[in-house]
């Protein structure tokens, strides 16, 4: 018996066939081979076709059965991860209205911004656990205010996984995590939040059915079995937005435990039992995935969204035909510090960190005779880092404690500097696994259908391949190199 997982990212979509005996990994591949194109008709705005996604997920499907002469009817379960806070809308006969506004977008500021004033500070943050912020209850009101003609022709909001399992089943679903992630839930009373439904003017009727995350919620259709190269009948039995699925991908379920990622954004993802929240909503608490009403589990998320997206854009527009494996090896030659150039990576939108502000990309102190393009991928990927330990101060004002930070290796996890850097500033171990989203989409997938009986029996093949520790006689140079960054930082944001 076999599970697929499904990533929709930004950049990508991804695709993992595991064995649910043995949880051995079969298959692994990614459509398309360069980055997705994102739209931007308007300054900080962000937005991709969801028929896209749908179109790209039918090509890879066909292909990583293909090529590794695979079956299709022995894939029992499907799993989903998506990029989260988008939001896509239908109509009545289920066609998308609107291009998705996608996670980056920062259209909605202001409205998020808004709201938390007018429903209020505290009551946001005591019931909802966050500002409404830019996410997607801000930027469905945005089409409230800006499109109203394509609001009417709403049927149902979704976000992008949601959108996923619509096409794979022909049913309409979210989940208690994904309203979460929207702000449009009600920590205290456990349901849809009704200050944000009064003040935006919400219909709860546009509101898919939720669900939890394991469990099957819904059937490939004969129509998408028939596009996919499948069995009708196949269970699809997980949904998770990215980090929550990152984090479970990483056996990331149990307080104080931690999970990163840097690939086009920067996440750490960080494990609590209780509702708490950052007093000024700069890292955000979701519900987890294995979340229940006797067994609370939330994740805090720091999200930076410009990390591996300036490293993607360096290697495009700097005039470097490298690799990303040639630019790691470059870097590493250049000292700790960058011999003075300090990169703030924040060219990607508003910033929660920084109560969703746009400060853009900076470059700073760079000597045109002193310094080369190596020096500058080194302090890229040095500010990555710095970017990641700022956020992670926020996260122990709130009491996480972070010793030990789990990862797949991949993306900036790949980058010896990037992952030296974090490990020299955080103090922490950093514990790198073959592992990606679309392999936890799979294992999850297998859960929901009741295959594993427990989380446990999911992650028993799940295997270490690296540890990088914080070097002692590199960790002046390396908290020398973030506290002249930071500097440069804070005159910025002042």
């Amino acid at each position: 018996m076999l599970s697929l997982g499904y990533d929709v990212g930004s950049s990508s979509i991804k695709a993992a066939i595991i064995e649910i005996e043995t949880g051995k990994l079969l298959a692994n591949q990614f459509y398309p081979k360069e980055e997705m194109k994102i739209d931007s008709p308007k300054p900080g705005w962000a937005e991709q076709n969801p028929e896209t996604w749908w179109d790209y997920i039918k090509i890879l499907t066909k292909e990583i059965l293909k090529e590794n002469r695979i079956d299709g009817a022995a894939i029992e379960s499907i799993g989903i991860s998506y990029q989260m806070h988008g939001l896509v809308l239908v109509d009545n006969n289920k066609n998308v209205i609107r291009p998705s506004i996608i996670w980056c977008d920062s259209r909605a500021v202001d409205i998020g911004n808004k709201a938390f004033k007018k429903i209020g500070n505290e009551k946001c943050l005591k019931n909802m656990l966050n500002s409404p912020g830019n996410f997607t209850a801000s930027k469905l009101r945005w089409v409230k205010e800006n499109e109203p003609a394509k609001f009417k022709k709403i049927y149902k909001f979704m976000l992008p996984g949601d959108f996923i399992a619509m096409k794979l089943t022909g049913e309409i679903t979210t989940t208690y995590s994904g309203l979460s992630e929207g702000i449009f839930w009600d920590f205290k009373k456990r349901k849809i939040s009704k200050d944000v439904l009064d003040y935006f003017e919400f219909d709860e009727k546009i509101f898919p059915d939720a669900k939890p995350t394991f469990e099957v919620h819904g059937r490939l259709t004969k129509q998408a079995a028939s596009e996919l190269g499948l069995k009708e009948g196949t269970a699809v039995s997980y949904r998770a937005g990215d980090q929550p699925n990152n984090a479970f991908s990483l056996n990331v379920l149990n307080p104080g435990e931690i999970a990163a990622t840097a690939g086009t954004s920067g996440v750490v993802y960080g494990i609590i039992d209780k509702a708490s929240y950052d007093s000024k909503s700069r890292v955000n608490p979701f519900i987890h995935v294995n979340y229940t009403d006797k067994q609370e589990r939330l994740g805090v998320l720091l999200c930076v969204n410009g990390t591996g997206i300036l490293n993607s854009w360096l290697r495009k527009n700097i005039g470097i035909n490298f690799s990303y494996d040639e630019m790691n090896s470059i870097a590493e030659n250049i000292n700790i510090g960058s011999d003075g150039v300090s990169v703030l990576p924040f060219g990607n939108g508003a910033e929660r960190i920084f109560q969703d502000k746009i400060i853009g990309c900076q470059v700073l102190d760079l000597d045109f005779n002193r310094h080369s393009k190596a020096h500058l991928i080194r302090a890229a990927q040095e500010g990555i880092a710095f970017s990641l330990k700022y956020g992670i101060d926020i996260m122990a004002e709130m009491g996480l404690d972070i010793k030990i930070i789990r990862a797949g290796k991949a993306n900036m996890f790949l980058s010896p500097v990037f992952s030296k850097t974090l490990a020299n500033i955080t103090g922490a171990s950093i514990e790198l696994f073959n592992t990606d989203g679309a392999q936890g989409a799979a294992r999850g997938a297998a859960v929901g259908a009741g295959y594993y009986k427990s989380f446990k029996d999911a992650f028993g093949s799940l295997n270490k391949v690296n540890e990088i520790l914080p070097e002692k006689k590199e960790l002046k140079q390396s908290t020398d190199a973030y506290e002249r960054w930071l500097g440069k930082l804070n005159s910025f944001l002042k």
